[in-house]
């Protein structure tokens, strides 16, 4: 059982990779953010909308990376659409969260959905040099809604 999980997972890791979603700039979005990951060469760009009501209307991303940190950014880009500032950031932090400690349970604040889809990187935290591809959509996005322009992965703890 567990190596079909393993297996499913690797599977939306590669689709996502190979064919990112919301792959695209976002004219006039705003909030814009460059993340930059130099252990790995992984640049990213998020672009995020919102409404008056700071509701998230449309993210997108742009750039270049391991299969991981696309996957990572398309899977975010689907996840995050109709949630709120709040909840983005909720699932920012419970998803750094899983990828640095392993612990499932810090998704508990997400929902179930979203946490079920996110499951599919918690194995980086086997690997701490991929945690940093897995978290840079994340880490990007997060600077971008709080006005933030650049963010490094070396910046941050992850």
């Amino acid at each position: 059982m567990f190596d079909e999980l393993r297996e499913l997972y690797q599977e939306v890791i590669l689709d996502h990779g190979k064919s990112p979603r919301n792959f695209r700039e976002i004219d006039h979005a705003k909030y814009h953010a460059h993340g930059n990951n130099p252990m790995c060469g992984d640049q990213l760009e998020v672009f995020v909308q919102m409404d008056d009501s700071s509701n998230i209307t449309d993210v997108s991303f742009l750039g270049k990376g391991c299969a991981i940190s696309v996957a990572s950014a398309s899977l975010m880009t689907e996840m995050l659409r109709g949630k709120n500032i709040e909840q983005a950031r909720q699932m920012f932090e419970g998803f750094h969260e899983m990828c640095t400690t392993g612990d499932d349970n810090a998704l508990a604040s997400v929902p179930e959905e979203d946490a079920d889809r996110l499951q599919v990187l918690s194995g980086v935290s086997e690997f701490p040099m991929r945690v940093k591809c897995a978290t840079l959509a994340w880490h990007t996005m997060n600077a971008a809604t709080k006005g933030e322009a650049e963010i490094s992965t070396e910046d941050e703890r992850g």
